[in-house]
């Protein structure tokens, strides 16, 4: 049966903004008298509980992270763990760098989000400036021709820190956002750390239930879950959604932003033959026609306002190529993770990464392209999104597509068993055939056989025995297309 869970809120927004400030103010003005007894822990999330009565929870749950990119790494490893953000601007400085970016990962995540403009017991606070200079960002709020809340605080006095706990819960309630404690795992892991206790993992469950004794995966990491702590450091037989709590049981650290499940989930290559397929690192792997994505999704950082405007106005109108960011500075680890998040490639003019980040690019498998001159810049990336383009063109005219699985030889013919997986091909049918998204060549389908007799068609999910002309160096694990 469903039941109501709390709201799982993150902050973002540019250092030296608040957050912390914030954080601290709501954790230790939200604690119950019950609670008082103990002191919260730091567990990287904490739960608190507001005075107010008449919605469907009172509670809520904060993720005490660094900012935007640890929301982005959660976010690349596929755990969308938040559902509600806060965009924390200081009202004196308003829209700054970490700012932007922080709009674009809480554009990216899909998610309701709160425009929090802090420091208002301050004379110098203009919170009219900070919503004209959000417009600028395509982020509309409430009384700019837009549908985004505004809060006005202050995390050192806490003036408008209840309306603020009262706009979540109203959010949350339009979200209706429940659980069912029968359902399978469905947990988070945002930290983890080595203590007196051994390997300790910060946990927050989206799904069902755990309890102590639980047998439980992180990938293919097993664990037996051996205690419970909740976020003030006591020992609970079992946690429940969106309640943070500490896991012990781990013999190896696992990564943060990995899933929990019930079920082991592996993160191995496809096998073809005795040879494991390679995940690419080049600009080729970002034209694969199987990706959803219909345009070229980038990240681009410049060494100046000027550069980057230019660079703007250039591309603006092509309808192929979708921004996902465009700030100024150096290429950073929070870029790494927001175009793993998206499926993007970052595009570098006159800035390099840093070495945290080209060491990070190279672990997630993120394509980096640094430009000195524009035009080279602007050349290459129209011409990729006008491959991908070209691509997703062709992909709308596919008439069918079948895997080689085998290979023999019949009175001197070759014949290839393969398994259809889109569509239907006929007999004498004009084909190509790809290995990893490369095209090997033209033949036409000769012979069509099911279990030794003659068709003329075979459709998605049958096996069935072919043979082509003229011949190729078809090879198993490659794929032949009927193209209409």
């Amino acid at each position: 049966m469903n039941q109501t869970r709390p709201p799982i809120v993150a902050i973002l927004g540019h250092v030296d903004h608040g957050k912390t400030t914030l954080l601290d103010y709501i954790r230790k003005t939200n604690l119950t008298e019950k609670e008082h007894g103990g002191i919260t822990q730091k567990i990287g999330a904490y739960e608190i509980t507001t005075s107010f009565k008449d919605y469907k929870t009172n509670k809520i749950t904060f993720i005490d992270t660094p900012g935007h990119e640890a929301f982005s790494l959660l976010r690349a490893r596929g755990a969308n763990v938040a559902d509600i953000a806060l965009l924390l601007i200081d009202g004196k400085d308003s829209v700054m760098p970490q700012t932007v970016e922080s709009i674009s990962h809480i554009k990216t995540a899909k998610i309701p989000f709160i425009v929090v403009i802090n420091k208002i017991d301050l004379a110098e606070t203009d919170p009219e400036k900070v919503k004209i200079d959000l417009l600028k960002h395509e982020v509309l709020v409430e009384g700019k021709g837009g549908h985004v809340p505004v809060a006005l605080v202050s995390a050192k006095t806490g003036k408008g820190i209840k309306e603020l706990l009262e706009t979540i819960l109203l959010i949350s309630a339009d979200l209706n956002l429940t659980y069912n404690p029968e359902n399978p795992v469905q947990a988070y892991i945002i930290e983890t750390k080595k203590d007196r206790r051994g390997i300790v993992v910060s946990t927050v469950i989206k799904d069902g239930k755990i309890k102590t004794g639980d047998v439980l995966y992180a990938q293919n990491k097993k664990i037996k879950v051996r205690s419970i702590y909740n976020d003030r450091g006591q020992t609970i037989s079992e946690a429940v959604p969106s309640t943070p709590f500490e896991l012990l049981g781990f013999d190896e650290l696992p990564e943060v932003g990995r899933t929990i499940q019930n079920q082991p989930t592996s993160d191995q290559k496809p096998m073809v033959g005795n040879k494991k397929i390679k995940n690419e690192f080049t600009l080729e792997s970002i034209l694969d026609t199987s990706k959803k994505e219909k345009r070229l999704s980038i990240v681009i950082k410049t060494d100046s306002q000027g550069s980057l405007e230019a660079i703007q106005e250039s591309i603006k109108n092509n309808k192929d190529i979708e921004v996902i960011l465009q700030a100024v500075g150096e290429i950073n680890k929070s870029d790494i993770f927001l175009a793993k998040a998206t499926k993007s490639i970052i595009i570098g003019f006159n800035v390099n990464p840093s070495p945290e980040a080209k060491d990070l690019a190279k672990q997630e498998k993120i394509i980096i392209k640094t430009y000195q001159i524009i035009y080279e810049l602007l050349d290459e990336i129209t011409e990729v999104a006008s491959l991908i383009k070209e691509k997703e063109e062709k992909e709308k005219n596919l008439k069918g597509e079948a895997k080689i699985l085998a290979n023999f030889t019949i009175e001197n013919e070759v014949v290839f068993g393969v398994k259809v997986v889109k569509g239907k091909i006929n007999l004498n049918d004009p084909l190509v055939c790809h290995r990893e998204n490369k095209l090997i060549g033209k033949t036409k389908l000769v012979s069509l056989r099911v279990r030794a007799k003659t068709v003329s068609e075979v459709k998605k999910g049958q096996e069935a025995g072919m043979m082509f002309y003229p011949a190729l160096d078809i090879r198993i694990g490659d794929v032949v297309k009927s193209i209409l």
